[in-house]
């Protein structure tokens, strides 16, 4: 972490709509350095990954944002910025506890809970990305949860003791940016197949629905683009889904 400017901005705040929301209106208006970070205790209108939310008790968990300037990342490569993120907050749970893995495109599972979720938004301009927003809530401290959601966990659930929020953003800082300076030196291939080591459900045929139906498919790649390539198990047919084409069926 050593490359990030000394004048970027940690911002602490109790409640917020979204940290995501916050930081994007200061790219926009203030332009702060690469690495600024913006933190929430509670946020009212937290979001996940095409339009889903993201739900957490105040105090409890980690939700923050993060601003990157990757400016020579293609926007049809955007996806590199995501796989990123992921390896960083499973690097970072790694250091608590076995079977944390990344389940298609950016959601943090430990065995079969979801502990993370993000929500990415990079700007454009032109075939280039001007800047990216990277949220991230992680689940920390937390024991209860609404019923509605259908498999979350906590750290604290996991391991059976209170965690340090503080120490696991600095660690996730940490992890992030040994994987930017990566990129940025060109090591896009190590990241990518790091990114497919570290898949939820990879190396098996497992079972899947899109707007067909059922099926049984392995997961044959994700291209740099972030399409999820399935190879089927009837037929050993190739398919290809963007976001939300296809869903895993537990």
């Amino acid at each position: 972490m050593d490359q990030l400017s000394k004048e970027r901005l940690t911002i602490r705040v109790d409640e917020v709509d979204s940290t995501n929301l916050y930081l994007k209106r200061l790219a926009r208006e203030e332009h702060p350095e690469e690495g600024s970070l913006v933190t929430a205790e509670y946020q009212t209108a937290g979001r996940g990954q095409m339009a889903n939310s993201w739900f957490s008790t105040k105090g409890d968990n980690l939700m923050f944002s993060l601003l990157i300037y990757p400016r020579k990342v293609e926007a049809a490569g955007q996806f590199i910025i995501s796989r990123i993120a992921s390896l960083a907050v499973k690097n970072t749970l790694d250091q608590f506890t076995d079977d944390i893995r990344i389940k298609w495109p950016n959601d943090i599972y430990w065995k079969e809970k979801k502990i993370a979720g993000m929500l990415i938004e990079n700007d454009i301009q032109g075939k280039h990305i001007e800047n990216s927003v990277i949220g991230i809530g992680i689940n920390i401290n937390q024991q209860d949860f609404p019923p509605e959601l259908p498999n979350p966990v906590s750290l604290r659930q996991i391991t059976g003791t209170i965690q340090d929020r503080d120490y696991i953003l600095e660690t996730f800082m940490r992890e992030f940016f040994l994987l930017y300076r990566d990129l940025q030196q060109g090591e896009i291939q190590t990241i990518e197949d790091e990114y497919m080591l570290d898949l939820y459900r990879i190396n098996d045929y497992y079972w899947f629905q899109d707007e067909g139906g059922k099926f049984q498919a392995m997961i044959e790649d994700v291209m740099p683009s972030g399409h999820l390539l399935l190879r089927t198990l009837d037929g050993d047919e190739v398919r290809k889904y963007a976001f939300k084409e296809v869903s895993f069926i537990d």
